[in-house]
């Protein structure tokens, strides 16, 4: 009888709630409300070449955040756009068209908004703003920030499938090829006490 509840309360419920958990981890981050008010041709490209032309329009960028400065506007991202990936995050690539400055009105804790983490933007073109680069100035579109994704980290460990015949003092297979989880030169560098990265 309980087994049989069981299955009547899966099949009623269940499906309709994994159906919904799975459609909510694969939707955008911004939401539908704000991604309706970008026009098709408001691409990073043409706002870059001409922020001033775009002004008030609403735009969503990916990239990754160069620096991030607490102001009296509010915190001022400087950050490097990327092409979008699943769900807008930035793709792992080197490709890029430019940088932009994303300004919130909220004051955002800038180590948590660090340098190299990823974010999605969605926000109005405020025109252009020049800033030094190094030895430079450069343009920078300017964003003010509508809404705000800072994706979180995934830490990526190696663990090797074969941990005993590591520090097993009887087995010698670390010095076979045919054997190694790693490439040669990682484990040369294992064996210095250096570990490559």
């Amino acid at each position: 009888m309980v087994k049989e509840t069981g299955k009547a309360f899966v099949s009623s419920y269940g499906m309709p709630i994994i159906l919904f958990l799975f459609m909510a981890s694969c939707a955008p981050v911004i939401s539908k409300q704000v991604r309706d008010q970008v026009r098709p041709e408001m691409t990073f490209s043409a706002v870059f070449r001409d922020p001033e032309g775009y002004k008030g329009q609403m735009i969503v960028l990916s990239g990754v955040i160069v620096s991030a400065e607490n102001t009296k506007e509010g915190t001022l991202l400087q950050i490097v756009q990327r092409p979008a990936g699943f769900r807008g995050q930035p793709k792992d690539v080197d490709t890029t068209e430019g940088r932009f400055l994303a300004l919130d009105s909220r004051y955002l804790d800038t180590y948590v908004y660090a340098k190299d983490r990823e974010v999605t933007v969605a926000g109005e073109v405020q025109g252009k703003r020049t800033l030094p680069l190094d030895k430079t100035e450069y343009t920078y579109p300017m964003i003010q920030v509508k809404e705000l994704y800072l994706w979180p980290v995934i830490e990526h460990r190696d663990y090797s499938p074969y941990p005993y015949y590591y520090r097993h003092p009887f087995f010698y297979y670390d010095d076979y090829w045919w054997w190694q989880p790693y490439p040669a030169d990682k484990r040369k560098c294992e064996k210095s006490g250096k570990s490559k990265k």
